[in-house]
């Protein structure tokens, strides 16, 4: 009988090999149904300058201004203006959220790290014996 343990690990290696090679790509959004409260209270949040973040708005409706940006949001399907249309109408909240999230995004993204991840894992598993990518490396086996 066989050993079935360099199947399973050629296996394991090959939808490691595909998850983390599928990690950089886009995610889509849906939106749902907003209730009618939900709306207004976001409303009165967007007109009451006193109680809304004003700085946290400006910072995200300048972030959406931008030249990339707005390219980005079209080849993702979005019109920017109501990209800004529905910054407004979120809540606190949300805003402080979205705002901190736009100060901590890696400029251009993480695509280097995200190189260096696969062929770590690439190199594991060549010297572990489950792939031959590289032809430096020796098998522990």
């Amino acid at each position: 009988m066989t050993n079935p343990a360099p199947t399973i690990r050629r296996c394991i290696a090959s939808t490691l090999i595909v998850s983390c090679a599928t990690m950089g790509l886009p995610m889509t959004a849906h939106a749902g149904i907003v209730s009618t409260d939900a709306v207004q209270s976001s409303a009165a949040t967007a007109s009451d300058p006193s109680t809304a973040p004003l700085a946290q708005r400006a910072q995200v409706t300048a972030f959406l201004q931008r030249a990339d940006v707005r390219q980005a949001l079209q080849q993702q399907g979005v019109q920017a203006d109501a990209a800004v249309q529905r910054v407004n109408a979120m809540s606190d909240a949300e805003v402080a959220q979205l705002a901190g999230r736009i100060d901590h995004a890696p400029a251009g993204g993480d695509v280097l790290g995200m190189l260096f991840t696969i062929f770590i894992i690439l190199l594991v598993t060549d010297i572990l014996g489950l792939t031959k990518v590289f032809p430096f490396t020796r098998s522990v086996r």
